[in-house]
């Protein structure tokens, strides 16, 4: 598949690239701004296109939200199937409102499922997922190898998964080596990546986040403070190095004093003309200032 060059603000996003689409996972490690353009060019190709920022049925039950599914495509397997193959049986009553956060992101992302499209184009598919649904998505993509599955992700550490694995940027799109015995990539002709872990302290304690755990980081006084379900961790890194370490995970300076997550952002709030926030989906109650000269950019991001 032929992909244009894509320039916005006359830079160069990312030049012309052939994307090989085969039977079996593709993964493209590629920062935000990539990530919106090639989801929008691949859009208008026949395929379905699942993006990280998908609704859900909120009123319906588990079983519902699945019967539905199996309703609207050519399936031959009945809502019970689909329920026991990937454990969703004791909260198939609930109602999806009520779920964790993970258990929502799992059962949007198990509409993949249902696709009739041989091509599927997947945004950060483990993003909000724990351990417990992550095996489940892992289960998903394993009974899709017969589809051509292209997966979208800033996080490295979700496309290890994959049967190849690409780096999008400036440069165009390059092929990444996977090591069969450690547990790194190695980008053909470049020093090993490695997997990022945000290094914090409580009470004395030594603790690390996987980036996507984080819901904002904020600097008060000149020490940054890492937010994650509403507790926060004292980090001895500063703001800009922070935003450099974070960049390809999704996250973005709204504020000069604040870093927030993408996939966090319920909400921007309008004070007045000239005034701005952002409601964040934490653990907690949480809202951070958006900065005026910032909203325009931040709308291009979000796709609003």
């Amino acid at each position: 598949m032929n992909i244009p060059t894509v320039i916005q603000h006359q830079k160069i996003i990312y030049p012309a690239f052939h994307l090989p689409i085969k039977r079996g996972l593709i993964g493209i490690h590629a920062n935000v701004a990539c990530k919106k353009s090639l989801l929008q060019q691949l859009a208008n190709r026949e395929g379905y296109i699942f993006t990280a920022n998908q609704g859900d049925y909120e009123r319906l039950t588990v079983r519902e939200t699945v019967r539905f599914l199996c309703q609207l495509s050519t399936t031959k397997q009945q809502d019970k199937e689909w329920l026991k193959r990937y454990q969703l049986e004791e909260i198939k009553r609930m109602k999806v409102g009520s779920l964790s956060e993970s258990e929502r992101a799992f059962l949007k992302l198990l509409r993949i499922g249902f696709a009739e499209q041989q091509l599927i184009v997947v945004e950060e598919p483990f993003l909000e997922l724990m351990d417990a649904e992550r095996q489940k998505g892992l289960q998903l993509f394993e009974d899709l190898q017969h589809k051509n599955i292209v997966i979208l992700s800033a996080n490295l550490e979700d496309l290890l998964s994959c049967d190849e694995i690409y780096r999008l940027d400036e440069t165009g799109l390059h092929s990444m080596d996977i090591s069969d015995d450690a547990d790194e990539v190695v980008e053909e002709n470049s020093k090993p990546l490695v997997v990022k872990k945000i290094k914090t302290k409580k009470n004395d304690k030594v603790i690390l986040f996987n980036p996507p755990e984080i819901d904002f980081i904020e600097s008060i006084e000149g020490v940054v403070h890492v937010h994650v379900a509403g507790e926060s961790y004292i980090c001895q890194m500063t703001l800009t190095e922070m935003e450099a370490k974070l960049q390809t995970y999704g996250f973005y300076r709204c504020h000069r004093s604040y870093i927030v997550n993408l996939q966090k952002i319920r909400e921007i709030i309008t004070w007045t003309k000239n005034s701005y926030s952002l409601r964040l989906s934490t653990g907690k109650e949480a809202v951070v200032p958006l900065s005026r000269a910032k909203l325009q950019e931040l709308k291009e991001l979000l796709h609003i």
